[in-house]
């Protein structure tokens, strides 16, 4: 069966399986997670610990298999974790991970733990993903995504005995503390265990916060390309400043936001030719937060508004890659910062 992540401490408190499957890629709530199971298994008697890495395409999976069904002579129960970091166990290892989860629901002298990365809709419906969810409890651990971070904040702060200011100025805090932290949730852990060590229990003030808390956030193109399509400018300023001080490439940034501009022509011109919204963005293979964005802004942008933006697109390309273009920057990432702005500012205002 799968459970959020939400779910996994009170349903260890009921009841502990003898198979687990965490995958995603924030490693801090991947780690806690994966902590609470083994201190339930500790409890319940696994006190023997054995940890298998799966790497390269020669990896011995008869050891996983022997190690399952074996115990050593100072313990009467044993927890086995299996990592498998690329997420591609192989043909070997998916019928070893099957032969593991038929037999996971009748040994009781093992609790095997399955840690994998964030796995694509294929993956999810593979044999040996589904021995997995249906032998024993699968937790999909999701990212802590820029609008739930200044939450996600407070929660852990209040779990230390402190808390930021009520109303207004509780919240500038709060965002301020988000952007100093986002994309970065370990970085953002131990800040807050920080502020723990600095400050005692009770109310924080934004000066406490800000003399506090280092600038540890990590961007992406592809979150950018998200504040763009959400016409938060100041923040999509800020990402480029850090893009660029990070040293990422002009050409990645300039790709994802190129792709967005591509498929809102796409989907654009689809609904135009009389397709429904939802089914032009299906068929456009777009989802999640995207999709929520690009129905937001879609009905407010014209044919050739995006004709523009393609055609500017296209303009920086070039000068990404050393071309120059009259009215534009030489500077790849000037140039950047005038499409991005540009799209950003449209969708702030229209959308």
């Amino acid at each position: 069966m799968q459970i959020a992540a939400s779910q996994l401490q009170a349903h260890l408190q009921r009841e502990c399986r003898s198979l687990y499957t965490l995958y995603g890629d924030e490693p801090l709530l991947v780690q806690e997670l994966g902590d609470a199971i083994r201190h339930t298994a500790r409890g319940q008697g696994h006190t023997e610990r054995t940890v298998h890495t799966v790497a390269g395409a020669h990896f011995d999976w008869s050891a996983v298999l022997a190690s399952a069904g074996s115990l050593s002579l100072f313990a009467d129960k044993q927890l086995i974790e299996i990592r498998i970091p690329s997420g591609k166990p192989g043909k070997e290892g998916s019928v070893a991970l099957q032969e593991l989860a038929q037999t996971a629901p009748d040994n009781s002298t093992t609790l095997t733990l399955v840690l994998l990365p964030r796995l694509d809709a294929a993956t999810l419906k593979t044999a040996w993903f589904g021995a997995l969810e249906g032998n024993g409890v699968v937790v999909k651990v999701d990212p802590v995504e820029r609008g739930a971070l200044p939450h996600w904040i407070a929660q852990r702060l209040q779990l230390q005995g402190q808390r930021v200011a009520a109303g207004d100025a509780g919240q500038r805090t709060l965002q301020f503390f988000a952007d100093r932290v986002e994309g970065n949730l370990l970085a953002a852990h131990q800040e807050i265990q920080k502020l723990g060590l600095l400050h005692p229990a009770g109310e924080l003030s934004f000066e406490q916060v800000e003399g506090a808390v280092l600038n540890v956030a990590r961007y992406t193109p592809f979150k950018l390309a998200e504040a763009v399509l959400g016409g938060q400018v100041a923040r999509v300023q800020r990402m480029l400043d850090g893009l660029q001080a990070e040293g990422e490439t002009p050409v990645l940034v300039h790709w994802a936001l190129a792709e967005d501009i591509r498929t809102l022509y796409r989907v654009r011109t689809a609904i135009d030719a009389g397709r429904p919204l939802p089914m032009a963005l299906r068929e456009s293979r777009v989802w999640g937060i995207k999709e929520k964005l690009m129905e937001r802004a879609l009905p407010q942008l014209s044919a050739a508004t995006l004709t523009r933006w393609l055609d500017d697109a296209h303009t920086v390309d070039g000068i990404a890659k050393g071309l120059k273009s009259p009215g534009w920057p030489a500077d790849p990432w000037q140039a950047l910062h005038q499409l991005a702005m540009k799209v950003a500012l449209t969708c702030a205002v229209r959308c």
